[in-house]
This record gives C-alpha cells, sequence and structure tokens, in this order.
C-alpha cells in the first residue's frame, strides 16, 4: 500500500534524525530533518486515511441495484392493483401465471441471466449476489422477469377500466365520504413523515392523532345516521338499495336532497335506519367518545418515544413495590373482563378452559412476585412459576386446536359461515390468552381495552353504519398500529421486553424465545388483524 510505503520512509528518516540526538547534534541540520520526519508522517496519515476511506465506501452496486428493481417493481404492481383492492368487493388480483409462458418472460429472464454472467466474471470488487448459488441467481431472475411481465399485463386492464369509466359517468360520479378522505390522507400522510427521523422518533403521536380523528368523523357519521332519518316518514326505515329509484325515493325527506342522497352515503345511512333502536342507540352515538377516553387512559398507562419517556406514568407507579395490592386489584379486575369479553362466542368446552386459563394467569405471575393473593401477606415464596405457565400453554394449545379443528370441518366437511366464524374466534380467544400470559401484570388493561373497543366498534359503528372491507381493513391497522404503542413499544429496541421470551422456560431456548418475544411485542397489531378475519366471516353475506 502506497500509505504504508510512506510510513516506512518516514520511520527511517526518524531513526537517522534520533542517531544525530543521540549524537549531540545541535546544528541546523537536525532541525531541518526534524521538519522532514514530521512531514513524511503526516503525507503517510493522509495516504492510509485516504486507502481506507476507500475501502469503507465501497458500495456493493449490483446488488442493491438488484434489490431496489424488485422493490420497485413490487410497488409498481401494487398501485396498479389498489383500485380493484379499494372497490367495495375488495379484490386483488395480479396475473402471473399467463406471463410464466409468454415470450416475453423468457427473453427477459435469459437477457437478465446474461447481464449476471457480465458483471459477476468483469467485477473485480467483492459482490454479494455474484457470491450466491446459480440456483438462487436464476430464481431471482424469474422472479423479476415474471414481476416486470405482470406488470405489463395489468396496465391494459387499468387503461380499459378507465376508459370504461370515461363511457359510463354515473359510475365515474360516485363522491368520496368524510371516511374515505381521512382513511386515504391519513395513510398517505403517516408513510410521508416517515422520511424525518424525529417523526420516526415520535411516531406513536402521529397514529394516537389518527385514531383521535377516526373517532370524531365516526361520531359525525353515527349522528347523520341515525338523526337524519328522524326527518323521514316510517316507510322510508327499512333498508334500500343504492340505485336511481331508491334515491327518488329517498328525496322525499325533508333535511335530504336529491344531489346529497346520489351518493354512497345514503345507502349506508338508510340501511342502518332499523338495525338499531331504543338504549342501543345511544350507546352506538356514545362509542366514539368512550373510544377517546379508553385510548386517553392507555396513553397515560406508558410513556413511550424519545422526548416524554423518561417521564414517569401510571404504568411506573403500578410497578412500584409500594403498590402491589392495586396492582393485583387491577390484574385480577382485568383478568375478569378479559373472559367476559372473549367468552361470548366460544364454545363451552373453550369458555372453560379459558376461565382456568386465566386463573393460572393470575397463579403464574403470583408465583414470579409480581402480585399477590387476598391470603397473602408477603411475596417471599418467589420462584420462575415454570409450573404455571406451563399450565396455562396446555389451555391455549387446547383452545387453538379446537378452532383450527373447526375451520378444518368448514372447508372439507361443513360449508357454513358460522362454523368457520367461531373456529376463528376461537384461535383468536387462544391467542388472548397467550398475549394475557405475556404481557406484564401493569400492561393487562390494554388487552382488555384492545378487546373491548373491538366489541364497541364491531356492534354500534361498524355493522350500523355497514362500511365496505377496504374501510375496515384500514381502520383494522390504524388502531393494530396504535396499541403497539399503547404496549409502551417504540421504534427502538430498548423499549423491547425480553423478559416475555422466557416464560415457561428452564433455560434459554432459542426457537421459543424468539417466538414469545416477537409475539408479545407485536400482539396489538397481531389481535388486531385476526379480528379483522373474524369480523369479515361473519359479514360474509355482505
Amino acid at each position: 500500500d502506497p500509505g504504508y510505503e510512506h510510513f516506512k520512509i518516514a520511520e527511517k528518516s526518524h531513526g537517522n534524525w534520533v542517531k544525530l540526538y543521540l549524537e549531540g547534534n545541535n546544528s541546523e541540520i537536525l532541525l531541518n530533518l526534524g521538519k522532514k520526519v514530521l512531514k513524511q508522517y503526516l503525507e503517510a496519515l493522509k495516504t492510509l486515511s485516504s486507502s481506507l476511506s476507500k475501502q469503507v465506501a465501497q458500495y456493493d452496486m449490483y446488488s442493491m441495484i438488484v434489490g431496489t428493481v424488485i422493490i420497485m417493481e413490487v410497488l409498481l404492481l401494487l398501485l396498479l392493483s389498489v383500485p380493484k383492492a379499494l372497490s367495495s368487493w375488495a379484490e386483488f388480483e395480479v396475473l402471473l401465471s399467463p406471463p410464466l409462458f409468454s415470450l416475453l418472460f423468457y427473453l427477459i429472464c435469459l437477457m437478465l441471466c446474461a447481464v449476471h454472467i457480465i458483471v459477476c466474471t468483469s467485477s473485480q470488487s467483492l459482490c454479494y449476489f455474484c457470491s450466491v448459488s446459480w440456483l438462487t441467481a436464476v430464481g431471482v431472475m424469474m422472479l423479476i422477469s415474471a414481476l416486470m411481465c405482470g406488470i405489463l399485463s395489468a396496465i391494459p386492464k387499468i387503461f380499459e377500466n378507465f376508459r370504461l369509466l370515461l363511457k359510463n359517468p354515473v359510475v365515474s360520479s360516485s363522491s368520496w365520504s368524510e371516511i374515505d378522505v381521512l382513511i386515504l390522507a391519513g395513510t398517505i400522510g403517516q408513510v410521508l413523515s416517515l422520511g424525518a427521523s424525529s417523526f420516526i422518533e415520535e411516531e406513536h403521536q402521529t397514529w394516537y392523532f389518527l385514531i383521535n380523528t377516526l373517532c370524531l368523523v365516526l361520531c359525525q357519521e353515527l349522528c347523520r345516521s341515525h338523526f337524519l332519518l328522524k326527518e323521514c316518514g316510517p316507510q322510508h326505515s327499512t333498508t334500500v338499495k343504492q340505485n336511481s329509484d331508491n334515491i327518488w325515493e329517498a328525496s322525499e325527506c325533508k333535511n335530504i336532497d336529491i344531489p346529497a342522497a346520489g351518493n354512497s352515503k345514503l345507502g349506508k345511512v338508510t340501511s342502518s335506519a332499523g338495525f338499531l333502536k331504543g338504549s342501543d342507540k345511544w350507546i352506538s352515538l356514545a362509542s366514539p367518545w368512550i373510544i377517546l377516553i379508553c385510548c386517553r387512559l392507555l396513553r397515560s398507562l406508558n410513556q413511550t418515544g424519545v422526548q416524554w419517556a423518561h417521564r414517569p406514568d401510571f404504568g411506573h407507579w403500578l410497578t412500584n413495590s409500594e403498590h402491589k395490592a392495586e396492582l393485583s386489584f387491577l390484574a385480577a379486575v382485568s383478568l375478569l373482563m378479559i373472559f367476559f369479553l372473549v367468552q361470548r362466542r366460544c364454545s363451552l368446552v373453550s369458555k372453560i378452559a379459558m376461565a382456568l386459563g386465566l386463573l393460572g394467569v393470575y397463579s403464574y405471575r403470583a408465583a414470579t412476585g409480581n402480585v399477590i393473593f387476598p391470603w397473602q401477606h408477603n411475596s417471599k415464596d418467589i420462584s420462575k412459576g415454570i409450573t404455571e405457565a406451563r399450565f396455562v400453554y396446555v389451555f391455549v394449545l387446547g383452545i387453538i386446536f379446537t378452532g383450527t379443528k373447526d375451520l378444518l370441518k368448514s372447508q372439507v366437511i361443513s360449508a357454513e359461515s358460522s362454523v368457520k366464524s367461531t373456529g376463528l374466534w376461537e384461535v383468536y380467544s387462544g391467542l388472548v390468552l397467550l398475549a394475557a400470559l405475556l404481557f406484564r401484570p401493569h400492561n393487562l388493561p390494554v388487552l382488555v381495552f384492545c378487546l373491548l373497543i373491538q366489541t364497541m366498534t364491531t356492534k354500534y359503528i361498524w355493522q350500523p353504519l355497514k362500511f365496505d372491507a377496504a374501510q375496515i381493513t384500514v381502520m383494522h391497522y390504524w388502531f393494530g398500529q396504535a396499541f403497539f404503542y399503547f404496549q409502551g413499544n417504540s421504534n427502538g429496541i430498548a423499549t423491547v421486553d425480553i423478559s416475555a421470551g422466557f416464560v415457561g422456560l428452564e433455560n434459554y431456548v432459542e426457537i421459543p424465545a424468539i417466538f414469545l418475544t416477537a409475539f408479545a411485542t407485536y400482539a396489538g397489531p397481531l389481535l388486531w388483524a385476526i379480528h379483522l378475519l373474524c369480523y369479515l366471516s361473519s359479514e360474509v353475506s355482505r
């Protein structure tokens, strides 16, 4: 290396300077030689620094380009599929099978393989993608070719649909409701906010703001649904379809003019006319405000992010050893609420298993010293609680097995949607029990409020307003992301609770520890995703 050669020259000159110095030579020759040695050392350091910088800055450009191409192809394919995915049928269709047998697919694949051979044989620097096996490389080339063919086959369909929309102005003139605008603007805005590091550090604030705004818009939709219908005659209180006859019929109402009745809101409003009566109507109107109160309480439970993470919260107060009695009472009430909210759609066997499992959860926390039983005056007998935790695991597996059996039965033997819906709910119940076991005691209210909000939104908001599948899906995603931060998580790895990976284990076992830690960390989004499946399966008639 040139820098090392310069260093050896400077070192040799330095040796000559030392000899002159030891001989007692104080002439100008010694001074000039010293300056020369210093200059040679500085040049050597500069050359070495430049050489190291070049080595560090060597990027694997070929591998990065391949990865970028795949990401951009997938993104473009998703964007082309958005119109169908956001329709009322929530279809997502990507035609990949015809292109696999087309001439274009094989031409692209051969061209990419030729480029791969040229780059890997001519490149002098180390390349990761060139070091993988040929089977893997060919598979990546086939994936890129298939995605490209899929994009090219989807583009003509987009133009065809656009041409049909232009020919049919009735279809293309459908207006967007406030919910649609909020969902689109909120989702795009949240994605754009990730371009700033400060918004990533405080991402929980974005999700809290979005779900609060969503609750206010839902409140407006419910008020419109209930109070606008009061002005209509009783003949309009039945469910009607969104067609031209119903538009003219609905225009007889005093507070609804013809343009307002022409959009999709009227169908939803009219369809919920006879859905809720009496006290259910007022509970429905109060539901968004109750959800707002629940979210505000959850924000006080765990401080997260960066700027305010150091501030004391209700969770710190509960975990204080002086407040163990209060924490025990809160944990017991939370477990009772979990059973009450989950058991309503479970079979008798699953209800018994859920009750025993939740009792085992409290016993496990009592054994580890987090909570106490009423007859306990101290917590000296502290253990790992391995027996109690494994006792709960047995019931978790039993409930999930029962739900899986119903799911298989609905696919193979019975075609009834109720069997499938029950099976999904029991799988969901088993995962709720597992989350109750892995959550720390002060975080059990997060699970309770999660189930409470799901129950209220399903019965008193989503069913009366008849939202479509795309709207319901985005709302579940928003609440799932918010509950990720309600748990006390953040985008920093320091907030990951690794203690969940050791529940019921004598020693560290890699696979179970990874699964349990990941499940405990992402329990909020996962439970909302599975609840989405349960809800959509129960609404299969729509």
